[in-house]
């Protein structure tokens, strides 16, 4: 009996998984460290209720980032209402996913804002003082999310708990910001 190689190996098996999912090296020691215990498999699930889209992806691989997984989230998280797109820091998804994890769900994220155009961030603000001028989510460095089955107050003690970033809770709009920039929070 010979044995036959059929060309897969476990890298390219799961990098070609991730590309179908539609819908670096650690950098927070806190917030990576609760996603080993995924077995070195790092995941992001979320949803847009303003384009209708959604992913979940495998983004992390024994220690690797997937590229191809990263551009599917990069685009899933452009600026939907310029259509702009630019790079998601995989830190940002990282701190996204631990807090994902910490909150014990199944449930999709529903992403409220990812990237911003610096026209969007200008229009936001001139709409509401709680927008930054020089916000992170102009460099691809913050999400505003939220979840259906958890509160603004379990997943901002959640993201807290990562140690990693900025938190923003925010109650009246049922939401909590995450981003990558210095460790800092609000509305708590």
């Amino acid at each position: 009996m010979t044995k036959q190689n059929s060309g897969l190996t476990r890298r390219g098996l799961l990098g070609a998984f991730a590309l179908t999912t539609v819908a670096a090296a650690p950098t927070y020691a806190n917030a990576f460290g609760l996603l080993r215990g995924a077995g070195d498999v790092r995941r992001i699930k979320m949803y847009s209720g303003r384009t209708g889209e959604s992913i979940d992806t495998i983004y992390w691989v024994d220690g690797k980032y997937i590229p191809e997984a990263l551009d599917e989230i990069t685009y899933f998280m452009r600026d939907w209402r310029t259509d702009t797109i630019k790079r998601i820091d995989p830190r940002t998804v990282d701190i996204v996913a631990a807090t994902h994890a910490l909150l014990d769900v199944d449930e999709s994220y529903m992403l409220l804002s990812g990237y911003r155009s610096p026209q969007t961030n200008a229009m936001l603000r001139r709409r509401s003082r709680g927008v930054a001028k020089h916000s992170l989510h102009m460099k691809g460095e913050a999400a505003d999310l939220r979840l259906q089955d958890r509160t603004v107050a379990q997943i901002y003690r959640a993201a807290l708990s990562c140690r990693a970033g900025g938190v923003g809770k925010y109650t009246h709009s049922d939401f909590v910001h995450m981003d990558c920039g210095p460790v800092r929070t609000w509305g708590a």
